[in-house]
Protein backbone atom coordinates (compact mmCIF):
# COMPACT_ATOMS: atom_id res chain seq x y z
CA UNK A 1 0.00 0.00 0.00
CA UNK A 2 1.60 3.25 -1.18
CA UNK A 3 -0.88 5.87 0.09
CA UNK A 4 -2.92 6.12 3.30
CA UNK A 5 -5.52 8.90 3.23
CA UNK A 6 -6.40 10.05 6.74
CA UNK A 7 -9.54 12.06 7.45
CA UNK A 8 -10.28 13.42 10.92
CA UNK A 9 -13.95 14.33 11.12
CA UNK A 10 -16.49 15.71 13.55
CA UNK A 11 -20.17 15.35 12.61
CA UNK A 12 -19.93 16.31 8.92
CA UNK A 13 -21.94 13.41 7.54
CA UNK A 14 -22.89 14.93 4.18
CA UNK A 15 -19.37 16.19 3.52
CA UNK A 16 -17.98 12.75 4.38
CA UNK A 17 -20.23 11.14 1.78
CA UNK A 18 -19.11 13.61 -0.89
CA UNK A 19 -15.42 13.05 -0.09
CA UNK A 20 -15.69 9.25 -0.05
CA UNK A 21 -17.71 9.32 -3.24
CA UNK A 22 -14.98 11.31 -4.99
CA UNK A 23 -12.31 8.94 -3.68
CA UNK A 24 -14.28 5.91 -4.90
CA UNK A 25 -13.90 7.11 -8.50
CA UNK A 26 -10.10 7.33 -8.50
CA UNK A 27 -8.30 6.08 -11.61
CA UNK A 28 -5.57 4.62 -9.36
CA UNK A 29 -6.88 2.41 -6.54
CA UNK A 30 -3.56 1.88 -4.73
CA UNK A 31 -4.57 3.60 -1.50
CA UNK A 32 -6.45 3.06 1.74
CA UNK A 33 -8.76 5.46 3.57
CA UNK A 34 -8.71 5.86 7.35
CA UNK A 35 -11.65 7.73 8.86
CA UNK A 36 -11.09 8.95 12.42
CA UNK A 37 -14.38 10.01 14.01
CA UNK A 38 -13.37 12.61 16.59
CA UNK A 39 -16.26 12.02 18.98
CA UNK A 40 -19.08 12.97 16.60
CA UNK A 41 -22.56 13.44 18.04
CA UNK A 42 -24.13 11.74 15.02
CA UNK A 43 -23.47 8.23 13.72
CA UNK A 44 -21.06 8.23 10.76
CA UNK A 45 -20.80 4.46 10.48
CA UNK A 46 -23.75 4.13 8.03
CA UNK A 47 -22.05 6.58 5.65
CA UNK A 48 -18.77 4.64 5.78
CA UNK A 49 -20.69 1.39 5.23
CA UNK A 50 -21.81 2.61 1.82
CA UNK A 51 -18.26 2.25 0.41
CA UNK A 52 -16.61 -1.05 1.53
CA UNK A 53 -16.76 -2.55 -1.97
CA UNK A 54 -15.42 0.60 -3.60
CA UNK A 55 -12.68 1.58 -1.13
CA UNK A 56 -10.18 -0.03 1.19
CA UNK A 57 -11.44 1.75 4.26
CA UNK A 58 -11.02 1.67 8.03
CA UNK A 59 -13.27 3.50 10.46
CA UNK A 60 -12.30 4.41 14.03
CA UNK A 61 -14.37 6.31 16.59
CA UNK A 62 -12.64 7.92 19.57
CA UNK A 63 -13.20 10.61 22.16
CA UNK A 64 -12.97 14.21 21.02
CA UNK A 65 -9.42 15.57 21.10
CA UNK A 66 -9.36 17.87 18.05
CA UNK A 67 -8.13 17.30 14.49
CA UNK A 68 -4.36 17.19 15.08
CA UNK A 69 -4.35 14.38 17.64
CA UNK A 70 -7.03 12.54 15.68
CA UNK A 71 -4.77 12.60 12.61
CA UNK A 72 -1.94 11.23 14.75
CA UNK A 73 -4.29 8.45 15.84
CA UNK A 74 -5.00 7.56 12.22
CA UNK A 75 -1.33 7.79 11.23
CA UNK A 76 -0.34 5.14 13.78
CA UNK A 77 -2.82 2.75 12.16
CA UNK A 78 -1.90 3.49 8.56
CA UNK A 79 -0.24 0.90 6.34
CA UNK A 80 0.95 3.23 3.59
CA UNK A 81 4.39 4.62 2.95
CA UNK A 82 2.83 8.08 2.56
CA UNK A 83 0.26 9.69 4.87
CA UNK A 84 -2.10 12.03 3.04
CA UNK A 85 -4.29 14.25 5.21
CA UNK A 86 -7.52 15.60 3.75
CA UNK A 87 -10.15 17.71 5.49
CA UNK A 88 -13.62 16.23 5.59
CA UNK A 89 -15.04 19.17 3.60
CA UNK A 90 -13.01 18.63 0.42
CA UNK A 91 -13.70 16.85 -2.87
CA UNK A 92 -10.95 15.46 -5.11
CA UNK A 93 -10.73 14.92 -8.85
CA UNK A 94 -10.74 11.34 -10.15
CA UNK A 95 -7.03 11.53 -11.02
CA UNK A 96 -5.96 12.86 -7.60
CA UNK A 97 -4.03 9.72 -6.58
CA UNK A 98 -2.57 9.28 -10.04
CA UNK A 99 -1.33 12.89 -10.10
CA UNK A 100 -0.03 12.60 -6.55
CA UNK A 101 2.08 9.52 -7.33
CA UNK A 102 3.44 11.18 -10.46
CA UNK A 103 4.50 14.23 -8.46
CA UNK A 104 6.17 12.08 -5.80
CA UNK A 105 8.24 10.40 -8.50
CA UNK A 106 9.14 13.60 -10.36
CA UNK A 107 9.66 15.97 -7.39
CA UNK A 108 11.13 14.12 -4.40
CA UNK A 109 10.33 15.66 -1.02
CA UNK A 110 9.60 14.53 2.53
CA UNK A 111 6.26 16.32 2.64
CA UNK A 112 4.03 18.08 0.14
CA UNK A 113 0.87 20.05 -0.24
CA UNK A 114 -1.48 21.10 -2.99
CA UNK A 115 -3.82 23.92 -3.86
CA UNK A 116 -7.42 24.41 -2.88
CA UNK A 117 -10.06 25.84 -5.16
CA UNK A 118 -13.80 26.36 -5.52
CA UNK A 119 -15.93 23.77 -7.27
CA UNK A 120 -18.45 25.00 -9.84
CA UNK A 121 -21.21 23.57 -7.62
CA UNK A 122 -20.28 25.72 -4.62
CA UNK A 123 -22.59 28.59 -3.72
CA UNK A 124 -21.62 32.21 -4.41
CA UNK A 125 -20.37 32.91 -0.88
CA UNK A 126 -18.24 29.76 -0.81
CA UNK A 127 -16.62 30.83 -4.06
CA UNK A 128 -16.03 34.32 -2.68
CA UNK A 129 -14.43 32.94 0.49
CA UNK A 130 -12.28 30.64 -1.62
CA UNK A 131 -11.13 33.67 -3.60
CA UNK A 132 -10.21 35.64 -0.47
CA UNK A 133 -8.18 32.69 0.87
CA UNK A 134 -6.20 32.09 -2.33
CA UNK A 135 -5.89 35.41 -4.14
CA UNK A 136 -2.63 37.24 -4.80
CA UNK A 137 -4.36 40.39 -3.47
CA UNK A 138 -4.93 38.88 0.00
CA UNK A 139 -2.94 36.74 2.40
CA UNK A 140 -3.45 33.94 -0.12
CA UNK A 141 -0.53 35.46 -1.99
CA UNK A 142 1.84 34.91 0.95
CA UNK A 143 0.49 31.66 2.42
CA UNK A 144 2.70 29.54 0.19
CA UNK A 145 2.51 28.01 -3.25
CA UNK A 146 4.93 27.01 -5.99
CA UNK A 147 5.99 30.60 -6.70
CA UNK A 148 5.38 32.00 -3.22
CA UNK A 149 7.49 34.58 -1.46
CA UNK A 150 8.17 32.09 1.35
CA UNK A 151 8.91 28.37 1.63
CA UNK A 152 5.82 26.31 1.01
CA UNK A 153 3.93 25.26 4.13
CA UNK A 154 1.56 22.36 3.37
CA UNK A 155 -1.86 22.70 4.98
CA UNK A 156 -3.73 19.80 6.50
CA UNK A 157 -6.72 20.11 4.17
CA UNK A 158 -4.43 18.67 1.43
CA UNK A 159 -1.10 17.50 2.84
CA UNK A 160 1.16 14.48 2.48
CA UNK A 161 4.09 13.31 4.63
CA UNK A 162 6.28 10.22 4.54
CA UNK A 163 5.07 8.04 7.40
CA UNK A 164 8.55 7.42 8.81
CA UNK A 165 9.28 11.17 8.76
CA UNK A 166 5.94 12.02 10.35
CA UNK A 167 6.57 9.60 13.22
CA UNK A 168 10.16 10.78 13.58
CA UNK A 169 9.15 14.41 14.29
CA UNK A 170 6.23 13.38 16.51
CA UNK A 171 3.36 14.19 14.17
CA UNK A 172 0.99 17.06 14.86
CA UNK A 173 1.59 19.00 18.08
CA UNK A 174 -0.73 19.96 20.92
CA UNK A 175 -1.83 23.08 19.03
CA UNK A 176 -5.50 23.02 18.12
CA UNK A 177 -5.17 25.85 15.58
CA UNK A 178 -2.09 26.25 13.38
CA UNK A 179 -0.95 22.67 13.86
CA UNK A 180 -0.21 22.21 10.15
CA UNK A 181 2.29 25.08 9.64
CA UNK A 182 3.75 24.03 12.99
CA UNK A 183 4.40 20.57 11.51
CA UNK A 184 5.91 22.07 8.35
CA UNK A 185 8.39 24.11 10.37
CA UNK A 186 9.27 21.14 12.56
CA UNK A 187 10.10 19.27 9.37
CA UNK A 188 12.38 22.09 8.19
CA UNK A 189 14.11 22.27 11.57
CA UNK A 190 14.88 18.57 11.34
CA UNK A 191 16.34 18.89 7.85
CA UNK A 192 13.36 17.61 5.89
CA UNK A 193 11.98 19.18 2.73
CA UNK A 194 8.51 20.29 1.62
CA UNK A 195 7.18 20.90 -1.87
CA UNK A 196 4.14 22.25 -3.68
CA UNK A 197 2.68 19.68 -6.09
CA UNK A 198 0.80 20.73 -9.19
CA UNK A 199 -2.29 18.86 -10.31
CA UNK A 200 -3.47 17.67 -6.89
CA UNK A 201 -5.74 20.58 -5.99
CA UNK A 202 -8.86 19.86 -3.98
CA UNK A 203 -12.24 21.57 -3.91
CA UNK A 204 -12.43 23.02 -0.40
CA UNK A 205 -15.80 24.15 0.94
CA UNK A 206 -14.38 26.08 3.91
CA UNK A 207 -16.95 28.01 5.96
CA UNK A 208 -20.45 28.57 4.66
CA UNK A 209 -21.27 31.91 6.30
CA UNK A 210 -19.44 35.15 7.06
CA UNK A 211 -19.65 34.81 10.86
CA UNK A 212 -18.01 31.38 10.92
CA UNK A 213 -15.42 32.50 8.39
CA UNK A 214 -14.54 35.56 10.48
CA UNK A 215 -14.09 33.43 13.60
CA UNK A 216 -11.93 30.94 11.73
CA UNK A 217 -9.52 33.48 10.26
CA UNK A 218 -9.35 35.31 13.60
CA UNK A 219 -8.10 32.06 15.12
CA UNK A 220 -5.55 31.74 12.31
CA UNK A 221 -4.33 35.23 13.14
CA UNK A 222 -3.99 34.39 16.83
CA UNK A 223 -2.01 31.26 15.97
CA UNK A 224 0.67 32.99 13.90
CA UNK A 225 2.52 34.85 16.73
CA UNK A 226 2.43 31.60 18.71
CA UNK A 227 4.06 29.88 15.75
CA UNK A 228 6.59 32.72 15.46
CA UNK A 229 7.52 32.17 19.10
CA UNK A 230 7.90 28.41 18.59
CA UNK A 231 9.82 28.77 15.32
CA UNK A 232 11.60 32.18 15.35
CA UNK A 233 13.79 31.35 12.33
CA UNK A 234 10.71 31.37 10.10
CA UNK A 235 9.16 34.65 11.17
CA UNK A 236 8.34 36.88 8.18
CA UNK A 237 7.55 40.59 8.03
CA UNK A 238 4.70 39.77 5.63
CA UNK A 239 2.78 38.18 8.51
CA UNK A 240 2.07 41.74 9.68
CA UNK A 241 0.27 42.67 6.47
CA UNK A 242 -3.35 42.07 7.66
CA UNK A 243 -2.73 43.94 10.95
CA UNK A 244 -1.21 46.88 9.07
CA UNK A 245 -4.21 46.75 6.74
CA UNK A 246 -6.59 46.95 9.72
CA UNK A 247 -4.72 49.74 11.52
CA UNK A 248 -4.32 51.68 8.26
CA UNK A 249 -8.07 51.56 7.67
CA UNK A 250 -8.76 52.90 11.16
CA UNK A 251 -6.23 55.70 10.58
CA UNK A 252 -7.94 56.46 7.28
CA UNK A 253 -11.31 56.80 9.02
CA UNK A 254 -9.81 59.15 11.62
CA UNK A 255 -8.17 61.31 8.96
CA UNK A 256 -11.39 61.52 6.99
CA UNK A 257 -13.85 62.29 9.80
CA UNK A 258 -11.62 64.57 11.89
CA UNK A 259 -9.39 66.20 9.29
CA UNK A 260 -11.42 65.84 6.10
CA UNK A 261 -8.50 64.07 4.42
CA UNK A 262 -9.76 61.26 2.13
CA UNK A 263 -6.35 60.13 0.82
CA UNK A 264 -5.92 56.97 2.93
CA UNK A 265 -9.50 55.81 2.43
CA UNK A 266 -9.06 56.54 -1.26
CA UNK A 267 -6.20 54.03 -1.34
CA UNK A 268 -8.52 51.45 0.21
CA UNK A 269 -11.13 52.35 -2.36
CA UNK A 270 -8.62 51.62 -5.12
CA UNK A 271 -7.75 48.31 -3.47
CA UNK A 272 -11.46 47.45 -3.24
CA UNK A 273 -11.92 48.19 -6.93
CA UNK A 274 -8.94 45.97 -7.88
CA UNK A 275 -10.25 43.07 -5.76
CA UNK A 276 -13.75 43.46 -7.21
CA UNK A 277 -12.54 43.51 -10.82
CA UNK A 278 -10.09 40.64 -10.34
CA UNK A 279 -12.58 38.43 -8.45
CA UNK A 280 -15.26 39.13 -11.07
CA UNK A 281 -12.84 38.27 -13.88
CA UNK A 282 -11.56 35.09 -12.20
CA UNK A 283 -15.05 33.80 -11.40
CA UNK A 284 -16.84 35.30 -14.44
CA UNK A 285 -19.56 36.50 -12.08
CA UNK A 286 -20.18 40.04 -10.82
CA UNK A 287 -22.05 38.82 -7.72
CA UNK A 288 -19.04 36.77 -6.67
CA UNK A 289 -16.93 39.86 -7.29
CA UNK A 290 -19.00 41.84 -4.81
CA UNK A 291 -19.04 39.06 -2.21
CA UNK A 292 -15.29 38.62 -2.64
CA UNK A 293 -14.77 42.20 -1.54
CA UNK A 294 -16.78 41.47 1.61
CA UNK A 295 -14.92 38.19 2.24
CA UNK A 296 -11.56 39.88 1.68
CA UNK A 297 -12.22 42.64 4.20
CA UNK A 298 -13.57 40.12 6.74
CA UNK A 299 -10.48 37.99 6.25
CA UNK A 300 -8.00 40.87 6.53
CA UNK A 301 -9.69 42.56 9.49
CA UNK A 302 -10.34 39.35 11.46
CA UNK A 303 -6.90 37.84 10.84
CA UNK A 304 -5.23 41.21 11.45
CA UNK A 305 -7.05 41.72 14.76
CA UNK A 306 -6.22 38.17 15.89
CA UNK A 307 -2.57 38.59 14.99
CA UNK A 308 -2.29 41.97 16.74
CA UNK A 309 -4.04 40.75 19.89
CA UNK A 310 -1.85 37.66 20.06
CA UNK A 311 1.37 39.58 19.40
CA UNK A 312 0.61 42.10 22.14
CA UNK A 313 -0.25 39.44 24.73
CA UNK A 314 2.81 37.33 23.96
CA UNK A 315 5.42 40.03 23.33
CA UNK A 316 4.32 43.10 25.30
CA UNK A 317 2.43 41.57 28.23
CA UNK A 318 4.70 38.49 28.23
CA UNK A 319 1.88 35.99 28.66
CA UNK A 320 2.40 32.31 27.99
CA UNK A 321 0.50 31.11 24.89
CA UNK A 322 -1.48 28.55 26.89
CA UNK A 323 -2.53 31.20 29.41
CA UNK A 324 -3.37 33.80 26.79
CA UNK A 325 -5.28 31.46 24.45
CA UNK A 326 -6.11 28.18 26.22
CA UNK A 327 -8.61 27.15 23.53
CA UNK A 328 -5.76 26.99 20.99
CA UNK A 329 -4.28 23.99 22.76
CA UNK A 330 -5.43 20.50 23.70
Amino acid sequence: MKISIIVAIYNRKDELFELLNSLSHQTNKNFEVIIVDDGSQIDLQPTVDLFPEMLTIQYFKKENTGPGLSRNYGARRAKGEWLVFLDSDVIVEKDYIEALLKNIEETPADAFGGADKAHKGFNLLQKAISYSMTSIFTTGGIRGKKKAVTKFQPRSFNMGVKKEVFLEVGGFSEMRIGEDPDLSMKLWENGYTTAFYDGIGVYHKRRTDIGKFSKQVYQFGVARPILNQRHPDYTKITFWFPSVFLVGYIIGLVHYFFEGNPFVLGCYGLYTFVVFVHATWVNKNISIGGLSVLATYVQMFSYGYGYLESWLKLNIFKQEPRDAFPKHFY
